[in-house]
């Protein structure tokens, strides 16, 4: 059987196969409805599908858009990953997953593997990203906006949250309950400097409990971001004499490992240990005690990425626009807010 072409199409619906190109791709020019109805009945009846393929080699772009991850396996950067899809699906677009384990050579890998598939462009949730990555951008001329770090390279295009303000709420609230100190579970020795998450959440701690006249020395913990393995450092970190009575953790992963340790050490949390998170991950309401954590509005913050990469700003609401000084870019920053449940000492919400 022979393949059906556009041509056919145009045939039988009596129009050029121009017409045809615009009700498919929806433009670039209008199509009266009579007309546009004519050429979906056609397609229906002689069951023409586009050459999506042949579309992307003329165009030099697909219906693809490619998202680099740190690590799938944790619940922020999964839930992260599922709203970028579902605003991409909106925007008639499929995402490809890849995840750089924080290695900068697994994410030159991925850069290399989405550029050459001709993605309409990338997300990248990045720990860096390094010079050769950049580079790589640069070489490919690609759309890049990052995501969960604010920009330093890469035409300064990014999604992120008010992680400092954020990491604020979490500490004063707990001392507001009435600890003298609060602790912080950070990140590890490979934790950069500036820009990434995690270090604006110690930032935001160190700001709220120096306000608060505290200082912070000896209570900056190093810890991995996962919950096993910060499940075992818990268990040393609870079984000490001087252990903390208030916890801010930089992530719910490492709460809930936290969580994890003070059960097998009966530590009563939140009498004994009051612990706050951050990344309001979907477990979070499910641990036991429910975990306090700092929360934003995840699906508008992946929406504002994809329409961003697919260069459609103007459609991005609800956060903050923030010119980066010597930028030529666009920062989207989104507020975070408190969501309090019962690991920080609050009674528990009817």
């Amino acid at each position: 059987m022979a393949k059906v072409t556009r041509d056919d199409v145009a045939r039988l619906a009596g129009t050029s196969t121009a017409v045809v190109s615009y009700v498919i791709n929806n433009g670039p020019r209008p199509v009266a409805p009579a007309t546009r109805e004519r050429v979906l009945a056609a397609i229906q009846e002689l069951g023409y599908r586009p050459d999506r393929v042949a579309q992307a080699m003329a165009s030099r772009r697909t219906d693809l858009i490619g998202l680099i991850v740190p690590d799938a396996r944790q619940p922020f950067f999964a839930e992260m990953a599922h709203a970028v899809e579902q605003a991409a699906a909106e925007r008639g677009k499929m995402v490809l997953v890849g995840n750089s384990d924080y290695l900068d050579e697994r994410e030159v890998h991925y850069l290399r593997a989405f550029l050459g598939m001709r993605v309409s462009g990338l997300i990248l949730i990045s720990a860096g990203p390094s010079e050769t990555a950049a580079n790589e951008i640069d070489a490919w001329d690609a759309r890049v906006v990052l995501m969960h770090r604010r920009p330093e390279a890469i035409d300064d295009v990014a999604v992120v949250l008010d992680d400092v303000g954020g990491a604020q709420l979490a500490t004063r609230h707990l001392l507001e309950h009435g600890h003298e100190t609060v602790a912080c579970l950070g990140g590890t020795e490979s934790t950069p400097e500036k820009g990434d998450p995690v270090t604006d959440h110690i930032e935001g701690w160190t700001r709220a409990m120096r306000e608060a006249g505290k200082s912070v020395e000896g209570l900056l913990i190093e810890s991995p971001y996962n919950r096993y393995d910060t499940y075992r450092l818990g268990l040393d970190l609870l079984a000490k004499e001087d252990r903390p009575t208030a916890l801010f953790c930089a992530t719910d992963d490492q709460a809930i490992g936290i969580l994890r340790a003070a059960r097998e050490l009966e530590v009563r949390v939140p009498e004994e240990l009051a612990v706050v998170g951050f990344d309001d991950v979907k477990e979070a309401a499910l641990t036991d005690p429910p975990l306090t954590t700092v929360g934003s509005d995840r699906e508008a913050m992946a929406k504002a990425a994809v329409d961003l990469v697919l260069d459609d700003s103007l459609r991005v609401s609800g956060a903050r626009t923030a010119m980066v000084p010597g930028g030529k870019g666009r920062v989207r920053q989104f507020p975070s807010g408190l969501v309090v449940r019962r690991s920080c000492g609050c009674p528990a919400v009817p």
